[in-house]
């Protein structure tokens, strides 16, 4: 399949006064055009600090991409000036920020900042942007577009603001986009219904997504991959099915124990203590004082990544032969 985008080597540090905060340490990963990648893992793991680093959307100072490269279609994103990249987002890569009751301006009128990105990046007229807007709020879901265009985002839902956030996004038809925890500001219902919609525009638009979430019931649905994140690393990437059939490593089985289901009665497992501080991270694995089956190596080194399959690969201490040895033995003695 071809890639869209190829993530290498990624580092991203903040400078503080208390230190140097390593947020994002190493990460790789790819998308390939078409395709839904799920990026998942607790808060402050690195998720979003990655996606804005695509977007070159990190504050320098006191941030800045220490190291790594970011192919989107073969050029590399941490070598273009930054007028060049204003001219890429919101119209080849576009993202959808987290809270749809700030990301929208409350003076304007929702026609006025929809039609915004398209008159800056293309030369349309009025009545062009008008009817292109139109277009778009009929994709989203929104009834009445052409009433709901002259209303502030006050008169607008939280589900509703959400959608016009997407259309926003989507009206100047990027290849990629990245949607930064979604639904975290919406209730249940709104959620499945904005899932819904991330499926329908894929299909009609081919867009490429790329979706940020702590949650990995959100992701169950839509995703085609998901990239399990901690401590600033991607420490396990597999298809939907692998990752919830099959997880290899520790801290995605606690994840997937800590989510409600239905047909088990049993009380959720909570993944016990907190994660490492990035001040000091530590040289060996980072869930090892909280993993059950930490061994001496996992606090001394970290794990090379392991391929399962083609799509599956883990980076775990317990894929090594001899510890799957120990752990044979331990459990036929």
């Amino acid at each position: 399949m071809e890639k869209i985008l190829e993530v290498k080597d990624l580092h991203v540090t903040f400078t503080t006064y208390g230190g140097t905060v390593q947020a994002v340490r190493g990460v790789d990963f790819h998308l390939n055009k078409g395709e839904t990648l799920a990026i998942v893992g607790e808060s402050g793991c690195g998720k979003s600090v990655s996606s804005n680093a695509i977007m070159r959307l990190i504050p320098s100072p006191p941030g800045k991409i220490s190291k790594g490269n970011i192919l989107f279609k073969g050029h590399d994103l941490t070598k273009l000036s930054e007028k060049r990249m204003r001219s890429i987002r919101g119209v080849d890569i576009s993202m959808i920020f987290q809270d749809p009751m700030t990301a929208l301006n409350p003076t304007l009128t929702i026609g006025t900042q929809l039609k915004e990105g398209l008159k800056q990046h293309r030369s349309v007229t009025d009545q062009e942007a008008t009817r292109r807007a139109l277009e778009m709020m009929e994709l989203v879901g929104i009834p009445n577009p052409e009433e709901r265009m002259k209303q502030y985002p006050h008169q607008f839902s939280g589900g509703m603001r959400q959608r016009i956030v997407i259309a926003i996004a989507l009206i100047c038809e990027p290849e990629l986009l990245i949607a930064d925890e979604p639904t975290t500001a919406l209730d249940v219902t709104i959620q499945a219904q904005i899932l819904e919609l991330f499926g329908k525009i894929q299909e009609v638009t081919g867009v490429s997504i790329i979706l940020i979430t702590h949650d990995l019931g959100v992701v169950a649905k839509i995703a085609d991959r998901i990239a399990v994140m901690y401590a600033g690393k991607i420490i396990e990437t597999g298809t939907k099915r692998e990752i919830f059939y099959d997880p290899q490593h520790p801290y995605t089985k606690g994840l997937l124990n800590s989510v409600p289901r239905l047909d088990v009665k049993e009380k959720l497992k909570p993944i016990e203590g907190t994660p490492p501080d990035l001040f000091s991270p530590p040289e060996g694995c980072p869930f090892t004082p909280r993993c059950p089956f930490a061994m001496e190596v996992c606090n001394k080194v970290y794990p090379d990544s392991s391929i399962l399959s083609d799509s599956h690969s883990v980076n775990c201490w317990l894929q090594d032969d001899r510890a799957k040895q120990l752990l044979t033995t331990m459990v036929t003695n």
